[in-house]
């Protein structure tokens, strides 16, 4: 094709296809027609969901209200991640995922983490000269109010959120205007014979035609299978392998947690994602160490609560070999699943969906050639930073005891030896084309610490060897460390200020 197709047809709605939708026809106003199918017969089993800061910047990019989503979709603040029990029971640690970086001096034309690695050095937390970590710990909103009544930003940071999948899909669809919307099931496709090129869908509500296909039918797969992908597992390097998503109730009173909670238990880990009336979460576990029934026992007793489990799904960890295959692109679940420890999926079908849209949307084969490498590559780095987080000193049961010996990845062990001798700088990971937000060392740095795996001794020879870059690191660490300690306890509290939209 030398221009855009002119009717995408997009297969299930959820957060993946109403984003998909959204932002075609915000990119693309002047392409002829945008179809979702979407069928009120397939339940949602979603159950709370996270995102990163970039699905704010795409909000804001769009001109939409964020105080409206924040109403509408039930959702709620997010600053980061607290790591319970992953570095040892007893332990955690926050990952706020602001960057004091952005707002001092850089050091060079490239970021070199210099504050953090002079926090490294003297021995203190790095979560200190973030602002984010404040306001997590204090559970604030990142608003205050002034005299006036009117609200000013704590910071310049973009905060992620919390949010109703189904809520939040519905607000995404309401926005999706000029979108034309079809209930009906997609039970198989029809191809063009010489270029096996999908001409139609065979729907519960007859064909539907169109130029180009977007999968998003979760674990179905139902367009990209069909297409020949294959499944490329990453069983190897993330353990768990069932999910079991369940709900508790939040009080009216009870102050909402403006973080993700990643608790470690003794088979898995157990997310906690609060909105605005109840709490989504859900244990990811291995079945080669407990059934079901012992799963939530344990989890039941660790909360000290009774719970009722939503489903119990058996999960593979992977991705396609080939995301975009003739005229269909698979996104969201479709096309990887990746344990929900750091907020990949939604992130990964934005990015995913920019690239499309800025690099590729010609759609020839050269197009879905570097785009199956772009996704590719962006999943891979997914899969081996959620690897470090499994680098533990916990032996205490026989899971952990596994990950210790058959989980952690030549690459994370290589990784992790480089940098017993050098800290971990830009020269250790590779940008994604085109700049687009990725898992490099500002991401890094907070999980390396709070695991302990951060050689001190390294960070001062590090600074030693740059007196001028250790006295301008220690002036920003200083000054942000001081400023954020002070402002914090002027910004709202989490749930007054989402009661207050």
């Amino acid at each position: 094709m030398l221009k855009p197709p002119q009717h995408f047809v997009i297969v299930g709605g959820g957060t993946a296809g109403w984003l998909a939708a959204l932002m075609l026809r915000q990119t693309l106003p002047d392409v002829h027609k945008i179809t979702v199918v979407e069928s009120s017969k397939i339940p949602n089993i979603g159950v709370g969901e996270g995102t990163t800061a970039v699905f704010r910047q795409m909000l804001k990019g769009f001109g939409f209200d964020e105080f409206e989503f924040l109403r509408e979709a039930e959702a709620t603040i997010k600053f980061g991640i607290r790591h319970k029990d992953w570095r040892r029971l007893g332990h955690h640690y926050d990952g706020p995922i602001d960057d004091p970086h952005l707002v001092m001096e850089p050091a060079s034309s490239r970021p070199q983490s210099y504050i953090d690695i002079f926090s490294c050095a003297a021995g203190r937390r790095l979560a200190d000269t973030h602002l984010f970590a404040y306001l997590l710990d204090q559970q604030r909103a990142p608003f205050a109010r002034k005299t006036d009544g009117s609200l000013v930003p704590m910071g310049p940071y973009h905060n992620a959120y919390h949010f109703d999948q189904a809520k939040a899909g519905e607000w995404l669809r309401n926005k999706s205007r000029g979108v034309e919307k079809i209930d009906a099931q997609v039970n198989g496709i029809t191809r063009e014979k010489e270029s096996g090129k999908i001409t139609a869908l065979i729907s519960d509500a007859g064909e539907i035609t169109g130029d180009f296909f977007i999968d998003c039918t979760g674990f179905r797969r139902t367009l990209i299978s069909a297409m020949g992908a294959r499944w490329i597992s990453y069983a190897k390097e993330l353990p768990v392998n069932r999910a079991m998503p369940f709900w508790l109730d939040i009080g009216e009173d009870e102050e909402l947690t403006p973080y993700t909670t990643a608790w470690a238990q003794g088979a898995g880990w157990l997310w906690m994602i609060p909105t605005q009336k109840r709490m989504g979460c859900g244990y990811v576990y291995s079945d080669h160490f407990t059934t079901p029934d012992q799963a939530q026992a344990e989890i039941e007793k660790t909360l000290g609560r009774k719970i009722e489990p939503r489903n119990d799904i058996k999960i593979d960890s992977g991705r396609l070999d080939k995301a975009w295959i003739g005229n269909c692109l698979a996104l969201g679940l479709a096309s990887s699943f990746l344990e929900p420890l750091e907020a990949t999926s939604i992130h990964g079908t934005i990015v995913q969906m920019m690239v499309f849209l800025s690099h590729h949307i010609n759609c020839t084969t050269k197009d879905a050639d570097q785009y199956n490498g772009f996704a590719a590559r962006q999943l891979d780095d997914f899969k081996q930073f959620i690897n470090m987080h499994y680098v533990s000193e916990r032996r205490d049961t026989s899971f952990w005891q596994s990950v210790a010996q058959d989980f952690i990845s030549d690459e994370t062990k290589s990784r992790l030896a480089t940098w017993q001798r050098k800290m971990p700088g830009w020269e250790d990971f590779s940008p994604l084309p085109g700049g687009f937000a990725h898992t490099e060392q500002q991401l890094y740095y907070p999980v390396l610490d709070g695991l302990g795996l951060l050689n001190r001794a390294v960070a001062q020879a590090h600074m030693e060897s740059l007196p001028d870059l250790r006295k301008n690191a220690k002036s920003a660490a200083d000054t942000l460390t001081e400023e954020y300690r002070a402002a914090a306890p002027r910004a709202l509290r989490h749930r007054e200020f989402l009661k207050s939209l």
